[in-house]
């Protein structure tokens, strides 16, 4: 199937619609058509408030169970850990013994602040040029209902394929996966999914191309405590943890400058090839006039699997020395697996994924991912994973205010869906497998 690209209006942020623009509450469709059905259950899924810090959970399962029949699929619930259950239904391929297709999606989404939102985050309002804000429309309730509209309409044509495809749906991932999929992959029930090859999330893609995610940098969360001498305001006490902290801030986002000016001077690099460091939160004192014995500041770190771990860490370390004695630091977070999936054509599922797009006239622009997604954890043990979200021409709105999908776009990503499914699920048996 061959995509041209076609200008689709109201897709930049400058052209965004007033708060009380045209179908404000976006009932139907544009111009008294029809809303396609799609469209619709996109905007229903999009309601349901799966949000941190109390994400309504039930009501996303309650909907995947009535999918699932509409699918008449079957659809499993594990629960990994006290209310947080991952669902999966199977399409289950005329050869069982070949390894599966994985579909994944995650149902939580992130706060939101309302106030800054031109509509309710959560009423999937669509405009008068389509666009349709809520959210999750880009981090990932789209990438999910797209998986089934996909499904839906290959199963209404016929069709079968030789392997299983898998639609996953986890919960958690917005706050690390760690009562989600982290969890998941060492249970059993994850091992009898036998996976060859998973599909995750990506990121829209403002221009042309659609990018592509063959690996991810670390996160590390971590916490720097400066112990200090105390005493009273009015005095220049030695030692404190203020003057330690202010050497452990100048540390940090000095290598934060020259990250930044590294990624700036250089055409070839992308966000996820260089260490970016943000200081996100301090903590310390008491009152105006007393000072504190102790002050932490904590930082969020992503790095490229091209860093060596160990080096990193042993500079942070200096930096620590350097800035005082009694230092310590302790991790919130600290990913280590590097683990990419190679987008060589000795790597067939990437063969055939990287084919079927070219044939539907798809740039695809490999990078790796700047921030975190539950492919970490499939490539952890050892599988092919890929982050793609089919959003092109759409800027970058994951958890930013007015996140927004066109409902052309969304349309689009099925039918990028109802082509790679096939192509996927009909690769023929590997070596390994035979």
């Amino acid at each position: 199937m061959l995509f041209t690209d076609t200008h689709i209006q109201g897709l930049s942020g400058d052209m965004l619609p007033d708060k009380n623009g045209p179908s404000a509450m976006g009932g139907g469709g544009q111009g008294g058509l029809a809303e396609h059905p799609s469209v619709s259950l996109f905007r229903e899924y999009l309601r349901l408030k799966t949000v941190h810090p109390e994400p309504d959970y039930g009501a996303a399962l309650r909907f995947l169970e009535r999918m699932a029949k509409e699918l008449e699929l079957p659809m499993k619930k594990v629960e990994v850990c006290p209310g947080r259950v991952v669902a999966i239904i199977t399409w289950t391929g005329t050869n069982t013994a070949l390894q599966s297709v994985l579909l994944n999606s995650h149902m939580d989404v992130v706060p939101v602040f309302q106030e800054s939102w031109k509509y309710d985050a959560f009423a999937a309002v669509k405009d008068a040029e389509g666009n349709i804000y809520g959210r999750g429309t880009q981090d990932m309730k789209s990438v999910a209902i797209q998986y089934i509209e996909a499904v839906r309409k290959l199963k209404a044509e016929g069709k079968r394929f030789a392997r299983t495809i898998h639609l996953m749906f986890v919960p958690d991932e917005e706050v690390g996966g760690h009562k989600g999929m982290e969890m998941f992959v060492k249970h059993p029930e994850f091992q009898a999914l036998n996976i060859g090859f998973a599909l995750d999330e990506g990121l829209a893609n403002p221009g042309e191309s659609f990018t592509v995610f063959y690996g991810e940098r670390c996160p590390w969360w971590i916490t720097v405590r400066c112990p200090g001498s105390p005493g009273h305001g009015s005095r220049f006490v030695e030692n404190t943890a203020a003057e330690k902290l202010r050497k452990i801030i100048n540390s940090f986002l000095d290598f934060r400058e020259q990250e930044k000016h590294r990624l700036n001077t250089s055409e070839c690099l992308t966000l996820g090839d260089v260490t970016t460091v943000n200081m996100t939160m301090v903590k310390g004192g008491v009152a105006y006039n007393v000072i504190p014995e102790k002050m932490d500041a904590t930082f969020d770190i992503r790095i490229p699997p091209t860093v060596n771990l160990q080096e990193f860490e042993a500079q942070i370390q200096r930096w620590c020395k350097e800035a005082g004695e009694g230092i310590t630091y302790e991790f919130a977070q600290k990913h280590t697996n590097q683990d990419l999936t190679s987008t060589e054509d000795s790597n067939p599922w990437w063969k055939i994924f990287s084919a079927t797009c070219k044939a539907m006239n798809m740039n695809l622009q490999k990078e790796i991912f700047p921030a975190a997604s539950d492919s970490r954890f499939i490539r952890a043990v050892g599988l092919p994973a890929i982050g793609f979200s089919p959003m092109n021409h759409t800027p970058i709105l994951l958890h930013d205010h007015n996140e927004f999908l066109n409902e052309q776009v969304f349309l689009r990503g099925i039918q990028v869906y109802q082509e790679l499914l096939p192509a996927l699920a009909s690769l023929p048996a590997q070596s390994s497998e035979v």
